[in-house]
């Protein structure tokens, strides 16, 4: 018999089974993935998907509720000035022609104009001296079209500060704010009447900076200085305005611009405006405390020549008139306020502050350092305006037949001995006159010029050049600043003076 053998199975068969087995499975498992929600979107996907799907209105903007509540309360200031038919140009006008060029003359009454606030129901409006200065006539502008004549109630050029005052009813109201709190880095928006024109305009930015002082203000340098910076847009006009936080309260008085610069704006720490504005209302003039000091700001330099850590951080006493309530609580030239009333005292432009924001007659307890060591002392400060500061005669006049001038070591300074009679005339005891500073030398990075006169190095009087070349020459070989006390026209002032063996 004849038997068949089975034929065998093709390969290309079985892979055609296998390939149909896995297709069916994956259909399979997708079926079942779907079925059982395996792969399910996230909430977040769900939340982002439903948003963009809502018809629901996109939320309002987070400065639209407070300029709602705030820009009532802002108003325009219309400024007639008085100028005399010379023509003679305020600040102001001069701002506006570095802005849109040379104007037509001017008559002898003169537009100007600026912005300010209402903080009580009273009518008192908040606004910057300069808006004001040497008004004729004044008229205020509410932003629902209201206008009323104003007078002023008082200014204070020291801060920049001014109030007038309205007589009306059913007034808004801006609420203070507490500037002692405001962070770098906070929303400040700006509200005003920028170039005279755009009523009621709002910028936002942030606050960029706190405490800055030493600015050059276009218009009058206020004596005090505190500014709050912002990159808020401020412009011509915005004067006065308020600066105001997210909570919608104002935190400063918008007062001055960078005209070169863009980002850069300043304004007047509301805590420091209402102070002065609540004498303003009281007295209709402002009282501050004084010393009766010079005073500077102690650099690690100086505190190097004074043996002093140099990190030590204070004011340092350039020189203190005499009958003062400085003198006579005995403060000396040469110390150093480290603390008043138990706090420290690191600033400058920040002490002054403090003591001119201290009432009259108060007593202030300072702690100083003197050869090291600290002391205090009490002060009963005095009325800053009825204290006889030193002005003292100008620069000493050059002598017909001056001793020769000698070169002070490395410190390209080249110094010669007074006359009785420049003594005399800069009423000092003792000291050298600069005739030359040697340019890239140590005495001109240190901040020395021609005619200043050197009265004591290292807190010894200087009689004569030898004595002050040997001064220098002692300082050197310890490798230390000397601290020089400089007398410049009527101010006194200490300097460091650091020169190579």
């Amino acid at each position: 018999m004849n038997h068949e053998s089975p034929k065998p199975i093709q390969p290309r068969s079985y892979y055609w089974g296998a390939v149909m087995m896995l297709f069916v499975g994956l259909v399979i498992g997708l079926g079942l993935s779907a079925g059982f929600n395996v792969q399910r979107a996230s909430k977040a996907e769900r939340a982002a998907l439903e948003a963009i799907t809502s018809t629901s209105a996109v939320p309002e903007s987070p400065f639209v509720g407070l300029v709602d509540k705030a820009l009532p309360a802002v108003v325009f200031i219309d400024v007639r000035k008085k100028v005399s038919r010379g023509g003679d140009e305020s600040s102001q006008d001069e701002l506006f022609r570095r802005f849109f060029g040379e104007q037509q003359r001017r008559p002898q009454r003169v537009p100007s104009s600026g912005s300010g606030f209402i903080v009580d129901a009273q009518g008192h409006v908040l606004t910057n001296n300069h808006v004001v200065s040497d008004a004729e006539e004044i008229t205020v502008t509410l932003n629902d079209k209201r206008s009323f004549k104003a007078k002023v109630v008082g200014t204070d050029p020291a801060t920049d500060v001014a109030v007038i005052k309205i007589e009306a009813t059913r007034l808004p109201v801006l609420p203070l704010g507490d500037s002692d709190k405001i962070r770098v880095g906070d929303w400040a928006i700006a509200i005003g009447n920028p170039l005279g024109m755009l009523k009621g305009s709002v910028t936002v930015g942030i606050v960029s900076a706190r405490g800055r002082a030493d600015l050059q203000i276009f218009g009058g340098t206020p004596d005090f200085q505190d500014f709050i910076q912002t990159d808020a847009s401020i412009n011509f006009g915005n004067s006065g305005g308020p600066l105001c936080n997210i909570r919608g309260e104002a935190i400063g008085i918008n007062t001055a611009i960078n005209p070169s610069g863009q980002g850069i704006g300043f304004a007047i720490p509301i805590n420091l405006a209402k102070h002065v504005a609540d004498q303003l209302v009281a007295h209709g003039t402002v009282k501050r405390g004084g010393l009766g000091v010079e005073l500077g700001d102690l650099t690690g330099d100086l505190a190097e020549a004074m043996n002093l850590p140099a990190d030590q951080r204070g004011v340092i006493v350039q020189n203190v008139f005499e009958d003062s309530p400085a003198a006579r609580a005995g403060l000396r030239g040469g110390d150093v306020i480290v603390e008043m009333n138990g706090q420290s005292v690191t600033e400058m432009q920040k002490f002054r502050l403090r003591i001119a924001d201290t009432a009259v007659g108060s007593k202030v307890n300072l702690t100083v350092l003197r050869d090291g060591k600290r002391l205090p002392l009490t002060v009963t400060l005095a009325d800053r305006s009825e204290l006889r500061f030193a002005q003292g005669p100008g620069q000493p006049e050059r002598s017909a037949q001056p001793d020769e001038a000698v070169a002070a070591g490395q410190s390209g300074l080249r110094v010669r001995e007074l006359t009785v009679a420049e003594r005399r005339q800069a009423g000092v005891e003792s000291g050298v006159l600069v005739v030359e500073v040697a340019e890239g030398s140590p005495a001109e990075e240190a901040g020395f010029s021609a005619n200043d006169i050197i009265e004591k190095v290292g807190g010894k009087p200087v009689s004569d050049t030898d004595a002050f070349a040997h001064a220098l020459k002692e300082a050197s070989t310890k490798g230390k600043p000397a601290a020089l006390l400089v007398r410049r026209g009527s101010v006194s002032r200490f300097l460091a003076l650091r020169v190579g063996n």
